[in-house]
């Protein structure tokens, strides 16, 4: 990781002998969102959401939940294959904390902030 910029890492590929990513597709779509800015754009969309604490930005959390279904997961948990990568994907949220956030938005997106 060189530099961080908006929500994931700023990530440099270069060629070699060795394998350095295991979800390789995973870099062209967190280079899409960076340069198209979704993930700053998801960011102020859902801050009314954001606990005054919070570790994790809801925006994140969203996106990396479509990174990992993108990338071939088909439940909440499958988000710990992004975990697996933090020079490639940052921080990611754990499952408990991805399940709330679906939860609180499923209810109808009542923000707990006025």
């Amino acid at each position: 990781m060189k530099k961080r910029i908006g929500s994931y890492p700023r990530v440099r590929v270069e060629g070699g002998d060795r394998g350095v990513v295991s979800q390789a597709g995973g870099v062209l779509l967190v280079e899409t969102i960076r340069k198209s800015g979704l993930d700053q754009a998801m960011s102020a969309a859902l801050a009314p959401w954001r606990r005054p604490r919070a570790v994790h930005d809801p925006g994140k959390v969203l996106l990396d939940v479509a990174l990992a279904v993108a990338l071939g997961g088909d439940c909440l948990a499958d988000v710990g294959m992004l975990r697996a990568e933090p020079p490639v994907f940052g921080p990611v949220a754990s499952d408990p904390t991805v399940s709330r956030l679906i939860d609180t938005l499923a209810a109808g997106g009542k923000c707990s902030r006025p």
